[in-house]
């Protein structure tokens, strides 16, 4: 059975070949900065050209100015300059520094002043946790994602394994069963982003505090916590696997996802969005399925990844109209379906996520699916579960990453390590009060 869904370019070309083309002097331009490249960014070239060539009134111009920090710093500098961009792309860690910074125009307020809606009902719960702020969407979920297991399935018939535990005590049993038959000598690769998947979402799906004052949610004040949680045995656990052989941390010139898509290593977890490159390099049998989980607890919903779209100040009323129509064709189920289909992102609505299973699609494609039913699982998000919300995140990941490591290499305890990090990260979050102060 074929995915149904039809282009947006197909659609848009058939209705250009009915009207007579626009003057390009006429249109109302905008530019997008974003951060993605590969083929995400020739997904999101394609969505820009789709739009362009559905209406003759506005343009949009996108623009990729490197990584998520880069992109970042580029529009810092610019807006100091009056020259920003209409749409920035910035990751769910810069939400509380986007909506501090005075700088934005929440989305929802866009939309509605020019005649167009956009409701929080609108996104799935999970993923408008990050983004919604006072019942008000402040940025519009773009590519958004959440961490799976991957795992090769070739390797878990030769053990005599079906498909990754539900909990975290029978996966591990799998990982030394992979390795001590001979299957593997690689059970697991640790991915670049593992305190993202591993411990971040270890909390939210476990249901265990990241940060009080539900993980920055609820005011200014918020303090790391996760020193003194469940994390502490997870990241013991992750330390153990490393010492004995069982994770690998990095490859000789190959990247985590290369030592999955190759073959050597036999479970990754990492990204929904993977699948675009699993998809076409992968050479053997392979699935995914969601993360462990501890036992005897009820799983909650995982944590969120990616990034939205801001919309900046300082814009006229005709580029803030031409932003509206952009939002509202980015955020449109037929859009949503095919983005989603396309790169491997979730459909951030309820909408485009009915439209792909009436589809069939996620019948096709099984693993598709996995990141929406781990964001939905557990019912409604629970204060644990329902977002973090914390200042200078950035800073404080670049700390982690370093005690972490730190651990892994023997220099300090994981108790040591993770002791630094909560006293360094609190740091950092009273450094953000001080310079928001007066927000």
């Amino acid at each position: 059975m074929s995915f149904p869904l039809k282009s947006a370019a197909l659609l848009a070309a058939l209705s250009l070949s009915c009207a007579p083309a626009a003057m390009a002097q006429d249109k109302t331009t905008i530019e997008w900065w974003y951060a993605n490249g590969g083929r995400i960014e020739e997904a999101i070239q394609q969505m820009i050209a789709d739009f362009n060539a559905s209406q003759d009134d506005y343009e949009v111009i996108g623009a990729r100015k490197g990584n998520y920090e880069e992109t970042f710093a580029a529009m810092i500098a610019a807006y100091r300059a009056d020259q920003h961009p209409t749409i920035i792309q910035a990751t769910e860690r810069s939400v509380l520094t986007m909506v501090d910074s005075g700088a934005i125009v929440p989305v929802q307020e866009l939309m509605q002043a020019n005649g167009r809606q956009m409701e929080t009902s609108d996104f799935l719960p999970a993923v408008a946790a990050y983004y919604v702020i006072d019942d008000e969407v402040n940025a519009l979920p773009f590519n958004s994602s959440t961490g799976i297991m991957w795992y090769n399935a070739d390797h878990f018939a030769a053990a005599g394994l079906d498909k990754p535990a539900e909990t975290w005590d029978d996966f591990e049993k799998q990982l030394y069963t992979l390795k001590d038959k001979g299957v593997t000598d690689c059970a697991m690769v640790l991915n670049s982003d593992y305190i993202w998947s591993l411990v971040e979402g270890y909390s939210t799906i476990n249901d265990m505090p990241f940060g009080t004052l539900s993980n920055g949610r609820d005011g200014r004040g918020t303090e790391y916590v996760y020193n003194t949680t469940g994390v502490v045995d997870q990241v013991a656990r992750l330390k153990k696997w490393v010492d004995d052989g069982i994770i690998v941390l990095s490859g000789t010139g190959m990247s985590p996802s290369q030592l999955f898509t190759s073959g050597t290593c036999s479970t990754w977890s990492s990204s929904t969005a993977g699948h675009a490159g699993v998809e076409g390099a992968a050479e053997f049998n392979w699935s995914a399925t969601l993360q462990p989980h501890e036992a005897g607890i009820t799983p909650r919903n995982s944590n969120l990844g990616g990034a939205a779209l801001w919309v900046l100040d300082g814009k006229s009323d005709a580029e803030y109209e031409a932003t509206a129509a952009f939002l509202e064709f980015v955020a449109a189920p037929e859009t949503q379906a095919w983005w989603s289909a396309t790169t491997g992102y979730i459909p951030v609505t309820q909408a485009a996520y009915d439209l792909l299973t009436e589809q069939g699609f996620f019948e096709e494609h099984p693993t598709r699916e996995i990141a929406l039913l781990q964001l939905t699982r557990g019912g409604e998000p629970t204060d644990n579960s329902w977002g973090m919300r914390f200042g200078n995140s950035n800073q404080w990941w670049a700390v982690i990453k370093e005690e972490l490591q730190a651990a892994f290499t023997d220099q300090k305890t994981v108790q040591e390590a993770l002791d630094a990090s909560v006293a360094r990260g609190n740091e950092i979050l009273r450094q953000y009060e001080q310079l928001h102060a007066g927000n």
